[in-house]
């Protein structure tokens, strides 16, 4: 029996790296029965075959899973943004990021087509939130090298709304992958989903990179859903005033003596930070008893 990482899902097929090849799996019964879907990045054992085959036997423990993307054990996950056409709604990025938070996921917010919008009015609301930030261009190669840098040595997974050119930063870290790319619709002012599954690619900084299907604003309102009591502690830039309110149960959307409001107020807080996790707080408000006892 070997290990290795499945490095893509297709069909019903599993496609195992274990460092000296790529073997095309099939789960074994017993993952149906137990109802444990394979995902991209699972650490797994199984049994090499003849041809290249092989036999999915166990999944390995996984430090964290995500639905959509369907990716598992990520280090980083890389949020591609953009100012210019498809403009990025900000409430995308933070929906995303307090996912990765909630899994013990870091983020990193890169900001695409510098080239043609300098995007730092997006780049400075998540630095002063304090999440690690890039403008880059995939076009003219700006901000790749450092991008490359922060990749180094880690699994990690691309992903924004379609047409924000994350398989085209995919070919500008990796001469020679050739994604396919796909123009942004100038009537729907959105990119064409050019990336019909999950695949992790090596990039020869050492580092296991995820190209993932784009979103829209509907896809991202059907993310997994978090308790509300929870929420609070994915978005970072409240943590020095969690605590401090005068409630103690304070939901932090318009209680007197809320710390966080005051800190919104200040200028401390991003307002349009807040305005996200008000808006998540809604929707993890709404979700069914039944449903939260799942999250």
């Amino acid at each position: 029996m070997s290990e290795g990482i499945i490095r893509k899902a297709l069909s019903g097929f599993y496609y195992v790296d274990d460092g000296e090849g790529v073997f095309s799996c099939r789960a074994r019964g017993k993952h149906r029965h137990n109802r444990l879907t394979p995902l991209v990045g699972d650490r797994v054992r199984f049994t090499p075959l003849e041809a290249g085959a092989g036999a999915l036997d166990e999944i390995l423990p996984r430090k964290n899973e995500f639905y959509r993307p369907a990716v598992a054990n990520i280090d980083l996950l890389v949020v591609v943004a953009s100012q210019a056409v498809p403009v990025t709604d900000p409430f995308l990025i933070d929906r995303v990021a307090a996912i990765a938070a909630s899994r013990g996921c870091e983020t990193l917010i890169c900001v695409n087509k510098c080239d043609l919008e300098p995007g730092e009015d997006l780049a400075r609301i998540y630095e002063r939130a304090g999440f690690p930030t890039l403008r880059v261009s995939a076009e003219t190669g700006e901000g790749i090298e450092e991008l490359r840098r922060s990749l180094a040595g880690k699994v990690c997974a691309f992903t924004g709304n379609s047409g924000v050119g994350k398989s085209s930063i995919l070919n500008a870290l990796e001469a020679g992958f050739g994604l396919a790319t796909g123009e942004v619709s100038d009537r729907l002012g959105r990119g064409r989903h050019t990336t019909r599954h999950v695949e992790l690619f090596r990039l020869s900084c050492g580092a296991l990179a995820a190209d993932t299907p784009g979103f829209s604003s509907f896809d991202v309102d059907k993310m997994e859903p978090e308790r509300k009591e929870k929420l609070q502690y994915s978005f970072r830039e409240f943590a020095p005033y969690l605590g401090t309110c005068r409630f103690q149960d304070c939901a932090h959307i318009k209680e007197k003596g809320c710390a966080v409001l005051e800190a919104v107020k200040a200028g401390e807080i991003p307002r349009t930070r807040h305005q996200s996790y008000v808006r998540l707080y809604e929707q993890a408000k709404a979700i069914p008893d039944w449903q939260r006892e799942k999250t």
